[in-house]
């Protein structure tokens, strides 16, 4: 039988670990300095932050990771670490789609950590206009929902902003029914954004039959709202239940237990291959026959996996489209660069919107 250790045995061991573990946080953040100070050194300006050099270290902090502690949990905790080193030169300045308490919200902490300026800002155009100006270093964007399907309008942003595609996160969406109520008689309205609404249209209807539902800016607006009436209630998550000090009524009403967001960084860096990368183009051909497969060929031809595609009207000529499309690898692999290469001669315009590590956390 394995003798149990006093408690008191045990909190001084932990005690010493804890003063391990500052020692060489604090080291490695010294590391850190020493790094900017280089880069600085060697003549590199602007923003230190390198989303394929994190993303390496991330894959091996889960590589190198021997339990118990999961692997995502690991992963989390070197993330914030970095977060709070690279904010000791500046905190990256990042624009997502506000108010506070929103799922991309959620989205920037957990691909940048804590220690960034997050900016809220009200729409997904106003976050391209603040990278593109340089206002905010980079941006977060909803790109697609696994449930409701693409966000047009960060596809339609593409088509005329500069911008690169730096990085991607998923997000697990968990919608709750909150409000200042206790249970769900009385509630007059349900206020949310409409990808949220339409992800819970099946339990709206069977258990809120007739109650009217009001699409807003941001589930965290709905939250807002919902915290100023006692007859109205909000579909958000629960950190806008935190933030507005509303009971959750019912956890977990999305229609679909797998719903998950895919979000995307934009700004003007352009990462270096890792290894496990993804590109996103555009692609434009006309209206001519055969324009799909000409797109396809290539890929095909190269051994290029091919992992969404998606049509949108061009808004240059009636029945014409472009084309946004995520490939496996990065855009300096030698059978992708040769992939876009026969791709560019097959079209009307191709743009690379980014060679950018797969999500890691």
């Amino acid at each position: 039988m394995t003798p149990i250790i006093p408690l008191s045995e045990l909190r001084d061991r932990i005690d010493a670990i804890d003063q391990q573990i500052l020692e060489l946080v604090n080291r490695r953040a010294e590391c850190a300095i020493e790094v900017a100070r280089t880069k600085q050194a060697e003549g590199e300006t602007g923003s230190f932050y390198r989303p394929d050099r994190e993303a390496q270290v991330l894959r091996r902090i889960k590589e190198l990771n021997p339990g118990p502690l999961g692997d995502a949990a690991a992963a989390h905790l070197f993330r914030e670490l970095m977060s709070a080193c690279l904010a000791l030169e500046k905190p990256l300045e990042v624009a997502f789609l506000g108010p506070a308490g929103t799922f991309s919200q959620q989205a920037t902490f957990k691909h940048f950590g804590h220690a960034v300026k997050d900016i809220p800002v009200p729409t997904i155009h106003e976050i391209f206009q603040a990278v593109e100006t340089g206002h905010c270093q980079f941006g977060v964007v909803p790109v697609e929902n696994s449930t409701e399907g693409v966000i047009a309008h960060t596809l339609d942003r593409f088509m005329d902003s500069p911008l690169q595609i730096c990085g991607e996160v998923e997000i697990r969406v968990h919608q709750n029914l909150l409000g200042k109520m206790d249970s769900l008689v009385g509630i007059s309205e349900v206020f949310s954004h409409q990808q949220s609404l339409a992800q819970c249209r099946q339990w709206l209807t069977a258990n809120l039959p007739g109650v009217p539902c009001t699409a807003v800016s941001s589930n965290a607006e709905a939250a807002r709202l919902a915290s100023l009436d006692h007859s109205k209630a909000a579909i958000a998550g629960l950190t806008a239940a935190e933030l507005y000090d509303l009971n959750v009524i019912e956890k977990h009403i999305e229609d679909e237990a797998n719903n998950t967001t895919r979000f995307i960084v934009i700004g003007r860096l352009q990462p270096v291959s890792t290894g496990l990368d993804k590109t996103s183009i555009l692609v434009s051909t006309g209206n001519q026959p055969g324009a799909l497969h000409r797109i396809l060929q290539p890929f095909a031809q190269y051994g290029i996996s091919m992992t969404h595609i998606e049509s949108r009207p061009s808004r240059q000529g009636l029945w014409e489209y472009v084309f946004f499309i995520d490939i496996e690898g990065h855009r300096e692999d030698e059978d992708v660069a040769k992939a876009l290469k026969t791709l560019e001669q097959n079209v009307k315009m191709l743009k690379v919107l980014g060679s950018y590590p797969k999500a890691v956390i």
